[in-house]
């Protein structure tokens, strides 16, 4: 395992890796050892493992994790896997159960192996596949240490999500986009009674399109100043200028104080978003709607003379409790899944987060094939899970939002944010 790099450095890490992703390669030994993942039955144990998936019941990463589970079973004698699916607050449930003591064995740690369940979880630097993380994930799941706390399935990687169809129809090319000017003038061809150039799903997505847009404003003098603990409120208020500028200009859709994620994609699989952001799991959701539908993304642009970027970062990954009782079998199993990421990371839709899987992106493999694999666009983390304390993501929702309703200036919504940042940030020293 590589030890972690710096902030910096991964800002401008490219994801070649995952192009010349190897063959999927199994890691199982002879012996059908706990911790070989080899799928063999190593002999009669008793153990139910209670495995919070993250996961809605119908999601399609779910039903390939209860085919893998059922082979799992099958070749381990007395072996049972409870998948329990997400519940309406996953994350504050497992908030519940870790501070009582409560750990399941095994659970999703949706981008927060590292700085929110760390402590609780059984470091797997040592399994057969942790050398195989994808480089752009280093910054956000491996420690100083070399600490690795979950194994990724996939990942997280998006810039501006479009309806090409819908760009078509204005003469907008998406890839001579390439800076927030180029943007606003994309933005009044697409605009029309049918069509919203920018399409946010409420207040609780209004912190993803800050987050996204929030890394072309800092510099890495910057970033390092956030890193040492001293907020940056110009790059912070350049970021909200932005996204202001598009309500002023009629560009955000006039439902947003009152739509959801579901509306996010159900526009943009109909034609009535030209623009998106969010995670990657919008155009899943999308295509629930429309199999049809032809989606793309392009990188995002960048306000401090650096190249453009994309976002990425821990999608699903699996860790195992250090408290549980049955840590040797809940390892082998992650370890069996990591031996199947090419089908897990399918059943998402995303790439693998390991470089022994394979892709198929569907409808937005052209994309990827253009951005990451030719054009060796630049992967930078999300910048809450690196630069900004613990508990930070509520209040970008709130001064993002705030700004997009206009019940708060960019002035006024940065000292807010700057509050919260100093806050926190005195709390985790």
């Amino acid at each position: 395992m590589k030890s972690g790099k710096t902030m910096r450095s991964v800002k401008t890490a490219s994801v070649v890796a995952l192009v010349g992703a190897l063959a999927l390669a199994g890691c199982s030994s002879d012996d059908g050892d706990a911790g070989s993942g080899s799928g063999e039955s190593s002999g009669s144990v008793d153990a139910t493992i209670e495995f919070q998936t993250g996961l809605a019941v119908d999601d399609t990463e779910a039903q390939a994790l209860k085919e893998l589970a059922a082979q799992y079973e099958a070749d381990h004698e007395g072996v049972t896997i409870d998948l329990v699916p997400a519940g309406e607050d996953y994350e504050a449930n497992m908030k519940v159960r870790l501070a009582a003591d409560d750990a399941p064995d095994i659970w999703n740690t949706h981008g927060w192996s590292v700085l929110r369940y760390g402590e609780f979880l059984l470091p797997l630097q040592d399994q057969p596949w942790a050398d195989d993380v994808i480089p752009s994930l280093e910054t956000t799941m491996v420690t100083a240490d070399g600490e690795i706390f979950a194994m990724p399935t996939n990942i997280d990687i998006s810039g501006i999500i479009y309806n090409a169809d819908v760009l078509k129809d204005a003469g907008v090319d998406p890839a001579g986009i390439d800076s927030w000017d180029d943007f606003a003038a994309a933005a009044d061809k697409v605009n029309s009674d049918t069509v919203s150039p920018v399409y946010i799903g409420g207040k609780p997505l209004s912190a993803a399109v800050a987050d996204r847009v929030v890394s072309g404003t800092f510099n890495d003098n910057q970033l390092t100043e956030m890193t040492d603990g001293t907020f940056v409120s110009s790059a912070y208020q350049e970021m909200l200028d932005i996204i202001h500028s598009w309500g002023e200009a009629g560009y955000i859709n006039p439902d947003y104080s009152s739509a959801s994620r579901d509306d996010m994609a159900k526009a943009l699989a109909q034609g009535q978003a030209a623009f998106e952001f969010g995670p990657s799991l919008l155009f899943d959701n999308a295509l629930s709607f429309n199999p049809d539908v032809n989606l793309g993304f392009i990188p995002m642009p960048s306000n401090t003379g650096g190249p453009k970027y994309l976002v990425g970062g821990e999608r699903t990954a699996f860790g195992v409790s250090k408290s549980s009782e049955n840590t040797e079998v809940a390892t082998d199993f992650v370890n069996f899944l990591a031996e199947n990421v090419t089908d897990l990371a399918a059943a998402s839709s995303s790439p693998p987060g390991l470089t022994t899987g394979t892709m198929d992106l569907g409808p937005i493999q052209p994309s990827f094939d253009e951005w990451v694999t030719e054009a060796n666009t630049p992967v930078v983390p999300y910048f809450d899970r690196v630069y900004l304390p613990n508990g930070s993501w509520d209040a970008m929702q709130v001064t993002t939002d705030s700004v997009i309703t206009e019940q708060a200036s960019t002035a006024d919504a940065t000292e807010q944010m700057k509050t919260t940042f100093d806050n926190l940030y005195g709390q985790t020293k």
